[in-house]
């Protein structure tokens, strides 16, 4: 389950950041679409960073500190 919803925050961000791009090119500079998406964008990566964090500290998510050589 929580790897879903790190997947789903990937993709979440990935979206924002490519409506952003399409806000900047169509608005000229006339709206705060932009600012907003970029304001979504920081929120939900903050989110991710948190989730990731929880998420290690818990064991939830393994990491692998020596290779195996």
């Amino acid at each position: 389950m929580l790897k879903i919803l790190i997947v789903v925050l990937l993709f979440a961000i990935i979206i924002s950041l490519f409506s952003g791009l399409v806000f900047l090119v169509k608005d000229d500079g006339k709206s705060t679409r932009t600012v907003n998406a970029l304001t979504v964008r920081v929120t939900l990566s903050v989110l991710l960073l948190a989730l990731l964090v929880y998420a290690v500290l818990s064991g939830q998510l393994p990491i692998n500190p020596s290779p195996i050589r």
